[in-house]
């Protein structure tokens, strides 16, 4: 099987329109949820339902990762493959450090220059970073100077800053999943399961242990651990790359398949945080608090899971055969209009990781902006409509630096 898998790879792939559509919408998705008191953030995808965009985001870079290293895997062999991986590893590393430093030193310049009337820096609770912290509780004394060790180590990653340290030690597991996988496909999955359930501390403490909790520790005086555990994302993750590299055959096009899924997506409905706004059954609550190892997202709950599967299935049906159902044939204005919208998501999604780290940036100047203007429903509609314009148009500009005009022969 994976030797039939491997010679279809060998031929180039082009981009799949599906996978860079639904990165686009999970780009603007995380703008919104990363702007500071936007009331948008009350009504977007995650609060329907268990699952959020950084599901989006990690199972499409694990189908992406498919692309761009399985390929090298298959034509140059493993340590060829592993060298890309290690290289892209080592870009990501240095857009994580490079992130942090710029961000907190525009959290520290409104502080300085008091705009907008609040602590930015304590905000993003950065205070440790700037001024150190003792913590009488386990004896520990950090200083700045070895809180920064502590970032360059990954050993100090405060929750704005998490993803991108998930997203390292995942494809730091890539070249494990290969090798295995070059041997049994089943044992590569055998791996990624086994991983996964050693991260549920949550779920086995509820059971009556703690023996079982695969983790990395997020700060030294603290026992807090990286929110996103990458034991628990890297199922996602893998889920994604098993699909694209054909270690999971394409789910078929059923109507009872579709109906299944969406009869879970709704029936979490009324579990989910408009379930608690709105009430639909009294003891929600009650429930939530019980099972909340079971759609944990720091660990990556299984409840998560199972919810985001069936969203990319209704995904996968609706957009069809090749992402066939996304650019529709037609000079109806809404057609028209529809196939704008496409293209543009479809450039936004094509940028995402450089788009990713704009809108980490952006999203708080934006709530900056907020902060000065007020949050009227109108300047809070404005706002979003403004950062979502701002990000497409950073997607055209990014694609069009990255198509080296300066090598051109002639003046436009």
């Amino acid at each position: 099987m994976l030797e039939t898998t491997q010679t279809a790879v060998n031929a180039p792939r082009a981009r799949d329109p599906r996978l860079d559509f639904f990165r686009g919408i999970a780009m603007l998705i995380i703008l919104t949820a990363h702007t500071p008191g936007n009331f948008f953030n009350s009504w977007i995808p995650a609060r329907w339902g268990f699952s959020d965009a950084t599901e989006m985001f990690v199972f499409c870079s694990g189908m992406a990762s498919a692309i761009a290293f399985g390929g090298s895997y298959a034509r140059r062999g493993w340590v060829v493959g592993t060298v890309r991986v290690l290289f892209r590893i080592w870009q990501v590393y240095w857009v994580h450090i490079g992130l942090f430093i710029f961000i907190a030193m525009m959290m520290a310049s409104w502080d300085v220059l008091n705009i907008g009337n609040r602590n930015y820096v304590n905000s993003l609770n950065l205070l440790p970073f700037f001024d150190g912290i003792t913590s009488s509780a386990t004896g520990i004394d950090a200083t700045t100077q070895s809180n920064l060790i502590g970032l360059m180590t990954l050993s100090y990653v405060p929750n704005y800053f998490d993803i991108l340290p998930m997203y390292i030690a995942v494809l730091c597991l890539l070249p494990v999943m290969v090798g295995v996988a070059s041997g049994s496909v089943w044992l590569a999955f055998a791996l990624s399961i086994t991983l996964w359930v050693y991260a549920q501390g949550g779920l086995w403490a509820g059971w009556g242990t703690d023996a079982i909790d695969l983790h990395f520790n997020a700060e030294p005086w603290s026992n807090r651990e990286w929110f996103f555990n990458p034991f628990g994302w890297q199922l996602i993750f893998f889920s994604g790359f098993a699909f694209m590299r054909g270690w999971l055959p394409k789910p078929p096009i059923n109507t009872w398949l579709a109906a299944i899924a969406c009869l879970i997506v709704i029936a979490n409905i009324p579990l989910s945080d408009i379930g608690v706004r709105f009430q639909f059954i009294s003891d929600v609550n009650a429930w939530r608090s019980a099972n909340e190892p079971w759609f944990n997202k720091t660990d990556f709950g299984i409840l998560r899971f199972v919810q985001f599967l069936c969203l990319a299935y209704l995904g996968y049906v609706i957009a069809g055969e090749g992402g066939s159902r996304l650019l529709p044939k037609g000079t109806y204005v809404a057609a028209r209009i529809w196939t704008i919208t496409v293209r543009l998501l479809l450039k936004v999604g094509q940028q995402s990781l450089a788009i990713f780290v704009f809108s980490m940036v952006f999203g708080r100047v934006l709530g900056l902006l907020m902060d000065v203007l007020g949050r009227s429903a109108a300047i809070v509609t404005l706002t979003n409509l403004m950062g979502w314009g701002v990000v497409i148009v950073a997607a055209y500009f990014i694609s069009w630096i990255k198509s080296l005009p300066w090598k051109g022969g002639t003046k436009a």
